[in-house]
């Protein structure tokens, strides 16, 4: 019963925001009420698990706003109009360099394994960069999705460290044959980022909206941005605004303090620092609050979605069933099978569902017909882990949508074959590299 309610629950989200139906609020609120309603779960205990999943969230809320309000202010100040002006300069308008670039700086920016720090490091600064060019921010959102999947794979990230402690065996440990791996596979994601680059290119080629090689003053940025934003440009404190964000990118990779005081302490520094009065300070948070307030609704209703799916047992009972309706033949293979589906699984099942419930199962299951459980965990691991930013069970992704000003529904359908494409060649890559 569990089962199948929770199977409805998570396919009629999927499916609602896909074909963009209904507000994503609505779809993670209303749905999964019902579904626990249906499941025999009364108010109170809907109440607890609510809490629970609101409490889990709500850093993530707090990052999301302050972050927002602060890149804005840096972008309001002018802060990233030379670094995209150089990127532009270089790249002279080649759609597939830009695209490859966006594979490097994914990587770089991962290296804290953090997914939320990641996006909001890197689209901020590339989105004006994609608009310049005409270029689809689903491409720049899908591309460093895969680059920090990739990244993902170290010891500090959550999949490898869920995946050794369903295994008892050390992070490290489990890390080393991976790095290859990670090396195998950026290079191969910058050939599939040139080739995307490419289909980009000729779309933009057919609709007319292909930028050409720039001339000079074309590749200079803020041109077109009006008085009221010229105005509102603070060049002469350019180096003590990248100094500052250079050091919220260094705390939040430090880790000291947590992400949303980080956020907090940065914007108080960045509006008296740039905007003296509090008349102009107030209109930048006005400027840029409905923005941060819209996306941390769409994060506290996806927290209470989790919560609900979560603490109701929908997910384990969904987990542990679908391993035991598959025939018998396929039982040895299990891992293998799993592993295939491991992008596909992340649009039903949330990250601690598919190692803590499902890993542990098929561990036990394929192990007695002497698969070595690090390669079946290996399997599953690295199938799963290239779709981590496609889930709309990540509040990292949901983020991410957010900064690039996309919708979650059109997002999944733009990027989920090729992400699982990305998926098997990885697993590929890993079985002729002798990990799986």
């Amino acid at each position: 019963m569990l089962s199948l309610v929770g199977l409805l629950v998570i396919l009629t989200i999927v499916v609602l925001l896909i074909r963009q139906k209904i507000n994503p609020i609505v779809a993670l609120v209303i749905v999964p009420f019902i579904g626990a309603l249906i499941a025999g779960f009364g108010f109170e205990q809907i109440t607890e698990f609510f809490n629970d999943g609101i409490s889990s969230v709500l850093s993530v809320v707090i990052m999301f706003i302050f972050a927002i309000l602060f890149f804005g202010v840096m972008q309001d100040a002018g802060l990233f109009n030379p670094l995209i002006g150089r990127m532009v300069k270089l790249s002279r308008g080649n759609v597939i360099l830009v695209a490859i670039a966006t594979v490097i700086i994914g990587a770089v920016a991962h290296l804290d394994g953090s997914g939320a720090s990641t996006f909001l490091i890197t689209i901020p600064p590339l989105l004006p960069l994609y608009r310049k060019l005409n270029m689809s921010p689903y491409l720049l959102v899908m591309l460093i999705g895969l680059s920090a999947s990739i990244m993902n794979m170290v010891p500090w990230g959550g999949p490898l460290g869920r995946t050794a402690a369903v295994t008892g065996a050390d992070p490290s440990e489990l890390w080393q044959p991976l790095i290859p791996l990670q090396v195998v596979l950026i290079i191969l994601l910058i050939l599939v980022a040139a080739l995307l680059g490419y289909l980009e290119k000729m779309r933009l080629k057919r609709g007319g909206q292909l930028v050409d090689a720039l001339s000079a003053s074309e590749l200079e940025m803020g041109d077109d941005q009006g008085e009221d934003k010229q105005s509102l440009r603070r060049p002469k404190l350019l180096w003590l605004n990248l100094l500052l964000t250079l050091l919220v990118v260094g705390f939040l990779m430090w880790g000291a303090l947590p992400a949303g005081m980080v956020f907090m302490l940065a914007l108080s520094i960045a509006l008296p620092l740039n905007y003296r009065s509090t008349e102009l300070q107030m209109e930048r948070i006005k400027e840029h609050a409905p923005n941060a307030l819209m996306m941390a609704a769409i994060i506290l209703a996806a927290g209470s979605f989790l919560g609900i799916l979560s603490n109701t047992g929908m997910l384990d009972a969904l987990a542990e069933d679908i391993v035991y309706i598959l025939p018998a033949f396929m039982v040895p293979y299990l891992h293998y099978i799993l592993g295939f589906f491991g992008a596909p699984f992340e649009l039903i099942l949330n990250t601690d569902a598919y190692y803590f419930a499902l890993l542990p199962l098929v561990e036990e299951i394929v192990t007695g017909y002497g698969v070595d459980s690090i390669k079946a965990a290996y399997t599953m691991m690295i199938g799963n882990i290239i779709g981590t930013f496609i889930s709309p069970f990540s509040p990292a992704l949901w983020l991410a949508v957010g900064l690039a000003g996309i919708e979650m529904g059109r997002y999944i359908k733009y990027a989920f074959f090729w992400v699982w494409g990305f998926s098997l060649l990885a697993l590929a890559a890993a079985f002729l590299m002798g990990i799986i």
